[in-house]
């Protein structure tokens, strides 16, 4: 990919085919998504040129915008249909939620850092996807938008949060990355059946960790609080 963003198709459909179908990722529909989605455009100027490399990247305010493989197997693990209600926590830099988005999915994005929202929400107005993006403590989900089809969150959490299974619809499907004793974190897929729910463990990973609370640009009005449901 050139400096100037230009020639980025190629370098997403190396990305696809190098990192993500050799890897074992097969699903037309995530494949598709993750070539639509210009990944440079979700990441600061100064790391755009290694946008699509096999790793994360810096996007400031101490955390990451996820491998590109990461991103591809969570929304693998989703599985879920075009049409379907997803709610993202932890946000970031807008590409996961983009990517969802960008399957046909109803996305709403919770970052808890106001600056990482808004920019993240500009970019998503920017390519014309529907996601939405909210400024939030994840922990809590967003109970207005609820039931949802599935739930991801974009962190490593200690433990599944109570909201979170609370949210989901009765046949709902969490994708987690888990703190365990285990080095670094694990995907969790748990998939709920009414009162009762099913656990499956899938691949060992690494993510910053989900924190409490807001962090607003006047960093006094930071609180730990729940959201309150929009005027």
């Amino acid at each position: 990919m050139h400096r100037d963003g230009t020639g980025w198709q190629k370098a997403a459909d190396l990305m696809v085919r190098r990192q993500i179908e050799a890897r074992g990722i097969a699903d037309p529909r995530v494949c598709a998504a993750m070539r639509s989605v210009p990944r440079h455009v979700f990441v600061p100027e100064a790391v755009a040129g290694a946008a699509y490399e096999d790793r994360p990247l810096s996007i400031g305010y101490g955390q990451t915008i996820s491998q590109p493989y990461m991103v591809a197997r969570v929304t693998e693990l989703l599985c879920l249909s075009e049409g379907g209600n997803v709610l993202e926590v932890g946000a970031g830099s807008g590409y996961q939620t983009a990517v969802l988005a960008a399957m046909g999915m109803r996305v709403i994005g919770l970052e808890r850092i106001e600056a990482l929202a808004l920019v993240a929400r500009k970019r998503l107005d920017s390519l014309g996807l529907a996601g939405e993006i909210r400024t939030a403590d994840g922990r809590f989900g967003w109970a207005p938008g609820a039931p949802y089809d599935g739930i991801v969150v974009s962190a490593a959490a200690e433990e599944v949060e109570p909201a979170w299974m609370e949210q989901l619809s009765g046949t709902g499907v969490l994708v987690v990355p888990l703190a365990g004793p285990f080095f670094g974190e694990r995907l969790l897929v748990r998939r709920k059946n009414g009162n009762l729910h099913e656990d499956e463990w899938y691949d060992f990973c690494r993510y910053v960790p989900l924190l409490e609370g807001v962090e607003s640009e006047d960093p006094e009005a930071s609180s730990p609080k729940a959201p309150e449901d929009p005027k």
